[in-house]
């Protein structure tokens, strides 16, 4: 079973999303045998995800997660503490302009799933868009917000 995220780019209360987020995830993998994950790179929701899925890693080690890069960083730009090291670009994207990346590369992981883990709190913005879309596609979606 393959799991995406899509949130806002600002949140507040890390510290309760992030323990919604680590039960959620710990159900999905122990009793659904989740065992790849892809995550983005462009907001807090996708911070908070990434070190969760890194510490569960510890006590999973079946688990494999992915940050889905929607361009490729720019040498100059990478910031010391950003962990490229578990990355996906995927090769469609190559071409795609910068302004298309992210909404391509967001439909790129809902292909690719079953289960979409959200944090939309609002109707608006993307986030919100691409879990409707999963919606439409008949993916299973687990909003943390609610």
């Amino acid at each position: 079973m393959t799991v995406s995220f899509f949130g806002h780019r600002k949140i507040c209360g890390n510290e309760e999303i992030k323990r919604k987020l680590k039960e959620i995830l710990q159900k999905l993998i122990a009793e659904n045998g989740a065992t790849n994950f892809y995550v983005g790179n462009n907001g807090e929701y996708d911070t908070i995800v990434r070190k969760t899925l890194k510490e569960l890693k510890k006590d999973y080690p079946q688990i494999n997660y992915a940050v889905v890069l929607s361009y490729l960083p720019i040498e100059n730009k990478i910031k010391e503490n950003d962990d490229y090291s578990d990355t996906i670009f995927p090769e469609k994207l190559a071409k795609v302009p910068r302004r298309f990346a992210i909404d391509k590369r967001n439909h790129w992981m809902i292909e690719r799933s079953s289960v979409v883990v959200t944090y939309v709190k609002n109707n608006i913005g993307g986030a919100a868009k691409f879990k409707e879309i999963a919606e439409k596609k008949g993916l299973n979606i687990i909003n943390i917000s609610d």
